[in-house]
This record gives C-alpha cells, sequence and structure tokens, in this order.
C-alpha cells in the first residue's frame, strides 16, 4: 500500500526517554525492541520479529509534555508535500533531511496534531489493520471537515479515481480508504456542530491485544493511566490510556 502517495505507512513514538518508554510499551503490548537503520537514537518495536511501531529519541532539550505518538504517510516527493503544508499555514518543523534510506518530515497540521511525511521505502509487511501494526488510526481534531479538507489537498487524495486514498462523511466521522479498506478516522466531534476549540489535536493509533483488561491493567502497573476505561466502540471492545510520560494511545481487543 505505501507504493501510494498518502497512505499511512508507520508510526513511530517520539520520547525524551527511549529507555523508559521500552520498559512500559515491552510489558504492556509484548514488544521486542531492536536497532533501526534509521539512525542511532531510533528502535523498531517488533512482534515476532514483525515490526510494529518505531521508537525515537527527541533530543535532551524535549520535556517530557513531547512525548507523543506520530504518524508517517508515504509520499512520492517530500519537497513538494511540505511546500504544500506550508502554503496551507500547517507548520514543517523538521525536514525534509535524510533518515536511513529515505527522507522524513516532521510537520503539524493547522490544528496542532504533529504527523510525519516519509520518502522512500518502508517495511513491505505493514499496513494500518494487518498483522502487529496498528489496527486503526485516528485523529482528533477540532474541525474533522476542514483537516480531510487539509490533509486530502497535500497529499492529494482523490484526485485521481486509480489513485486508492478516498475519504468520506461516516457516522460522526470522516473515514480514509486506502483501496476501499477504513485505516483512518478524522474525528471533531459532532459533524454538524462548530469546531470545538477544547480538543486536543492528535493522531492516536490502536494497537491489538488478546486481553483487554488485562493490558490495561499492565499499563496501569507499569506506570501508566486510563484515559477511557474499557468499552464498546465501532471496531470492537477499546480502552484509551497514556504512558508515563503522556503519550495517548488506544488498545482494541482482538
Amino acid at each position: 500500500m505505501a507504493s501510494v502517495g498518502g497512505v499511512p505507512c508507520w508510526v513511530s513514538l517520539m520520547t525524551p526517554d527511549q529507555r523508559a518508554a521500552e520498559e512500559f510499551y515491552g510489558p504492556v503490548l509484548s514488544w521486542t525492541f531492536i536497532s533501526s537503520d534509521a539512525g542511532p537514537d531510533a528502535r523498531i518495536a517488533t512482534v515476532e520479529g514483525q515490526p510494529v511501531a518505531g521508537v525515537n529519541q527527541l533530543s535532551a532539550g524535549a520535556g517530557p509534555e513531547a512525548e507523543r505518538w506520530t504518524v508517517y504517510f508515504h509520499v512520492e516527493d517530500a519537497d513538494v508535500v511540505a511546500e504544500r503544508i506550508s502554503e496551507r499555514g500547517a507548520t514543517v518543523a523538521v525536514g525534509p533531511l535524510r533518515a536511513g534510506g529515505g527522507r522524513a518530515v516532521i510537520a503539524a497540521d493547522q490544528w496542532g496534531a504533529p504527523f510525519g511525511l516519509w520518502q522512500g521505502d518502508g517495511p513491505a509487511s505493514w499496513w494500518v489493520g494487518s498483522g502487529p501494526a496498528p489496527a486503526w488510526l485516528q485523529l482528533h481534531t477540532s474541525d474533522a471537515f476542514a483537516a480531510a479538507v487539509f490533509y486530502g489537498e497535500i497529499f492529494d487524495w482523490e484526485s485521481d479515481p486509480s489513485h486508492g486514498v478516498t475519504y468520506e462523511e461516516q457516522y460522526d466521522e470522516i473515514v480514509v480508504r486506502v483501496d476501499g479498506h477504513a485505516v483512518a478516522g478524522l474525528r471533531g466531534g459532532a459533524l454538524e456542530a462548530p469546531p470545538d476549540p477544547a480538543i486536543r489535536p492528535r493522531w492516536e493509533p490502536y494497537f491489538r491485544v488478546p486481553d483487554l483488561d488485562a493490558a490495561v491493567s499492565a499499563a496501569e502497573r507499569e506506570g501508566g493511566a486510563v484515559a477511557s476505561p474499557p468499552r464498546a466502540g465501532p471496531l470492537g471492545p477499546t480502552a484509551t490510556l497514556r504512558d508515563p510520560k503522556g503519550a495517548s494511545f488506544c488498545l482494541l481487543s482482538t
């Protein structure tokens, strides 16, 4: 899937304390960690040898509140997409710069949600909804319609019927599809309501776990916090957690 521009192609935890992050996520999600060719401060979380996510060390000056999950989108030309981001009043914070075998950009959309761009090859076995990769990606934003327009324009979604990436209104969110498969949702409260300034803009990955209650208990035991306890949802039983440094992520029962 990642050969198409604008497809989610990776997620990475940006953290000021890489070791502490691994000590938390390892027991909670049964992850093991290996080195990455993206650089000496980059690691890859794996399950049974399959890549799940990255863990990237932030600079020494970054405070604990800087920890966050970042979704990367595949692009054919990082310079072109970075220019589109700036033209629309959003922020290009880092890059484009060389990283491993590709080029990366760290940006934030117009509402402040960080995201990344990746130009180059990624793990061939990784795509949203398959194997140990995240089952779903969720954008929390104050204005879902405007966010859909922003991402659609910078990634050129729907410009060509053969492009493979589309988005549509479904229930109370905008759903992004890749070749017909739903991979992400853009949520900003009720779609007919005005933008909600109280929402903290962010992308959240949903990771599958075989026992939701056990994983939530492990997260609390390892110093995490429960933002939303296990509950029924359209994807199945889910819970929203925060790791010890405050990064938000979700668990989804398999």
